[in-house]
């Protein structure tokens, strides 16, 4: 076991939410092999918007799972690199634009 923060070995562990509540934990699984299953979007553009969110929510857990899921399912480095970078784009686009609150309440105590 490594002494990071966060365990490696829980990712494989992870069928074991469901242990003191096994129907909660169905349900989760069935609706996460429904979102993740083919349909409009494919298995690896949904992987690679995962993976994106993965990294806006610094999901350490996430970002290993769907950086396999996107390699399994025919992704490459350069589409999960970009995905990254979408969600770095986003990310501080909101943290910009919310630069204009503190605008506007400059510009109303300023007057």
């Amino acid at each position: 076991m490594d002494n990071s923060y966060y365990d490696s070995a829980h990712l494989k562990e992870f069928s074991k939410i469901g242990d003191h509540r096994p129907e909660l934990a169905e349900k989760y699984f069935a609706w996460y092999s429904e979102v993740m299953g083919e349909g409009a979007l494919s298995a690896r553009e949904k992987a690679l918007i995962a993976l994106s969110v993965a990294h806006a929510l610094q999901c350490a857990y996430c970002i290993d799972s769907y950086t396999q899921k996107a390699l399994a399912a025919g992704g490459d480095i350069e589409q999960m690199t970009e995905a990254v970078h979408v969600s770095a784009l986003v990310r501080s686009g909101a943290t910009l634009v919310h630069g204009m609150q503190m605008k506007d309440r400059h510009d109303s105590v300023s007057m």
